[in-house]
């Protein structure tokens, strides 16, 4: 969750809200710049949560949990002790970020997204990377999942990658780094709406008053960009969502994006 925020200057917190909290060490506290000073973009929302106190806090985390589990909003992990419908995990404080960071790190992904393209683009055609010597041949045709009869085909306004998402972390001086990328099957959109529809309910003053970014204008692009690589452009295409099925740990975004997106859940 990313938030436009007024500057402020640094603040303390209430400290029986709070009460022994302790960050690990060498580890970037997202919310406090030192022990009970609160860093800017965090003052408005920790100044709300004050306001709430522990016992409502309390209260309407125990009603978003059965919110979660009363919308069957599930992660399947086979092996795992709770079975395959596994509750999904929420936490009640989302991550703040000042509109300014946010919109350096989306610059980097979008960046990030067009170098994995144009790379398909090219193992795809000219094949640059590899008579170069930038990218190992043996990289390419050992993986299973090069398509060596796709070569040369050409595919619609040059776009190989249609999503994207990556696996980011912070280091302990609070630099980002790109963990993952996931290419095949990106997963965490559908998880997204509900984990905002979740804590829209559950703080919905705090949640207009912090001016949190939307994020409907993310799958209205989807849905324009999926329509407008179809060939049939004179008429609505048909489009569908493949998913692995039931047994699949991302089920319930499949059907859950499917449903939201207006798609056919194959």
């Amino acid at each position: 969750m990313s938030v436009a925020l007024t500057s402020r200057t640094e603040g303390t917190v209430d400290d029986d809200l709070l009460n022994g909290y302790l960050p690990p060490a060498n580890v970037f506290d997202e919310m406090f710049a030192s022990p009970g000073v609160v860093r800017p973009h965090w003052q408005r929302f920790a100044e709300q949560i004050k306001q709430l106190g522990r016992d409502e806090l309390t209260r309407r985390w125990e009603q978003a949990k059965r919110l979660i589990r009363e919308n069957g909003v599930t992660y399947n992990v086979h092996g795992d002790p709770q079975g395959m419908d596994r509750p999904w995990e929420l936490d009640a404080f989302p991550v703040l970020l000042p509109s300014s960071e946010w919109q350096a790190l989306s610059d980097s992904l979008v960046q990030r997204a067009r170098l994995l393209n144009l790379t398909l683009l090219d193992i795809y055609g000219s094949q640059h990377l590899m008579t170069e010597g930038i990218l190992p041949p043996e990289l390419v045709f050992a993986n299973p999942g090069f398509l060596r009869s796709c070569h040369g085909w050409p595919v619609p306004k040059n776009c190989f990658l249609h999503l994207y998402a990556a696996h980011l972390a912070r280091s302990s001086n609070g630099q980002w780094s790109v963990l993952a990328d996931r290419t095949q099957a990106p997963s965490g959109a559908g998880y997204a709406v509900e984990n905002r529809i979740v804590i829209s309910r559950m703080m919905p003053q705090i949640y207009s008053n912090c001016e949190v970014q939307r994020i409907a204008s993310f799958f209205l692009a989807v849905r324009e960009t999926m329509s407008g690589l179809s060939p049939r452009s004179s008429t609505a295409p048909r489009i569908v969502l493949l998913s692995p099925g039931p047994k699949n740990p991302a089920y319930f975004e499949d059907a859950y994006l499917a449903r939201y997106l207006g798609y056919t859940l194959v």
